[in-house]
């Protein structure tokens, strides 16, 4: 054996649960002996959280609301036998609605049966079950999905022209846990637009995901939905995807959500031992410490050589980054945790960015997924005796060599296959990784105040335009600074909302050179005002 072999230390960082067939690699992380010694007192103080977390602690203070996401895949752990009954009352509920629309005894306003669905929602409402549709979807499902995932209305036209003419066929989900999220609202409507324009019923093609009793769910049971499935209070959204909102579209996709649930239980079994040397997801949190110093200084590259997980960096990038990006620490202190995610797939990736990871600026450390099943058809060779997932394997390989050498640090995680088992299993991994990593740093990973902020923002714009849109000149016209000081706010404000009305409104003409001598004056009625 060679003497610069690393062999041994793959043997002692290697972790292979059998049963499941899974295994993880840190052996690739440079950390000192006796690292794991010395986080010790921080796992403990970690896996004692996690067992209150799923004992139905109050983990999320600023809500009053415990944080119930493992309960989903296996009901027993959840506290209360109520709240074993909901789950598995929602998920017995979500199986037999996919059966009858499969079946056709739930049909289309116009007969035959439904072939598509159409998916409104936004963040961890749309970004995990866009994942789970790329990742297990097939020619074969029995029904296909599109997405509304934002409200930019150029978005919105592109997936209606898709759709086409098959509108009369497509089953539309909504996902709002409030009901009042805008951007999930405004795709409601635009989308009950188009049915009505092509002389449809969107009642009765539309079925919400919802808080009970939100205003999406009184909004649905006045107007006659097809159905109403329930988003706990206790499960946040981007950890929903084994909730209503990830097991609707799934199952009307045809997908094996038994199976999804049983991967992620299966893996949660594994990572509540209190060894971290045999528990996967601590393993991670500790690299992640590790190679970011605990404050998240080198950003997670996540590459997948596997086309169908190309979005599994982008469902990590939320779950990650809205978990971890945090101002403060539990005890108040401003902190400013963090860890940037990114990624795309391999072999892709190097012919992109990989060259920046082997030679350019050294602010990351990378996880490796790897899939041992090249295909599910037969072998076919690109050369005598070797075939293309030959080749994946080894630039798999021969890159994790090759950045190792030149000082780069990297996790490798393995499955056998892409299955509903083991994307539910990987998805369970980071979540509880994830919840250890914010206990080693001492943040609560439940909450999400820069996102309400950035929410409050938003609604202030808008009701500055309002006002904006009141105060326009006439055919003399107004600058930016006048209109400003009349609402007493901010010109640069004012301006911005200006150039985005005149853009849009061929009613507002604007005049002048100079940003500050611009003029801008109303030439016709104010849509949707006058």
């Amino acid at each position: 054996m060679a003497s610069n072999s690393l062999w041994p230390r793959f043997q002692e960082y290697f972790l292979r649960y059998d049963d499941l067939d899974f295994s993880i690699d840190i052996s690739r992380m440079r950390f000192p002996d006796g690292f794991f010694e010395r986080m010790r007192p921080l796992m403990e103080k970690a896996f004692a959280a996690m067992r209150e977390l799923e004992a139905g602690a109050i983990a999320n203070p600023d809500e009053g609301r415990m944080v119930g996401h493992y309960w989903l895949r296996d009901s027993k752990f959840a506290p209360t036998p109520e709240l074993r009954a909901d789950i598995d009352d929602t998920n017995s509920r979500i199986k037999a609605f996919a059966a009858e629309v499969h079946a056709g005894k739930i049909a289309p306003q116009k007969g035959e049966r439904f072939k598509h669905v159409l998916l409104i929602g936004i963040g961890g409402s749309a970004l995990g079950p866009q994942f789970i549709a790329d990742v297990l979807g097939q020619a074969s499902d029995p029904l296909d999905i599109y997405f509304l995932d934002n409200t930019d209305p150029d978005g919105f036209d592109r997936v209606f022209n898709k759709i086409g003419e098959h509108l009369a066929h497509t089953l539309t989900v909504v996902i709002s846990k409030s009901g009042g999220t805008k951007e999930t609202r405004n795709g409601m409507l635009e989308a009950a637009a188009r049915y009505q324009k092509a002389g449809l019923d969107f009642s009765k093609h539309a079925v919400a995901v919802t808080g009970v009793g939100s205003e999406l769910d009184k909004y649905a049971d006045k107007n006659g939905w097809l159905t109403r499935f329930p988003m706990h209070d206790w499960v946040g959204g981007r950890t929903s995807i084994m909730s209503a909102v990830g097991l609707v579209p799934a199952a009307l996709e045809g997908f094996d959500i038994d199976n999804f649930l049983a991967g992620a239980a299966a893996m949660d079994a594994k990572t509540r031992a209190t060894d971290a040397a045999q528990n996967a997801a601590m393993l991670l949190a500790l690299m992640w410490h590790y190679a970011g110093n605990g404050r998240g200084e080198k950003d997670m590259v996540i590459l997948p050589y596997k086309d169908r997980l190309m979005l599994f960096s982008k469902y990590l990038q939320q779950l990650v980054m809205e978990s971890l990006g945090k101002e403060k620490d539990l005890d108040g202190n401003v902190v400013h945790q963090g860890i940037a995610v990114y990624g795309n797939k391999g072999s892709t990736d190097q012919h992109a960015y990989v060259q920046q990871l082997r030679d350019g600026v050294l602010n990351f450390f990378i996880t490796f997924v790897e899939v041992r099943k090249d295909r599910a058809t037969g072998r076919f060779d690109v050369e005598e005796g070797v075939t293309s997932g030959d080749y994946l394997q080894g630039f798999l390989r021969g890159t994790r060599s090759a950045l190792y050498e030149s000082g780069r640090e990297s996790i490798t995680i393995t499955i056998p296959e892409v299955t509903a088992f083991y994307v539910g299993a990987l998805i369970a991994l980071y979540e509880r990784a994830v919840g250890f990593y914010a206990s080693l740093v001492n943040i609560n990973a439940y909450h999400q105040p820069g996102v309400e902020a950035g929410k409050k923002a938003a609604t202030r714009v808008l009701e500055l335009q309002g006002r904006v849109q009141k105060n326009l000149g006439g055919e003399a016209g107004k600058t930016a600074d006048e209109i400003a000081r009349e609402l007493a706010a901010d010109p640069e404000d004012v301006f911005h909302i200006l150039r985005h009305l005149a853009a849009n409104d061929p009613g507002i003409r604007v005049s002048g050179g100079a940003i500050g001598t611009q003029k801008f004056s109303r030439t016709g009625t104010r849509p949707g005002l006058d």
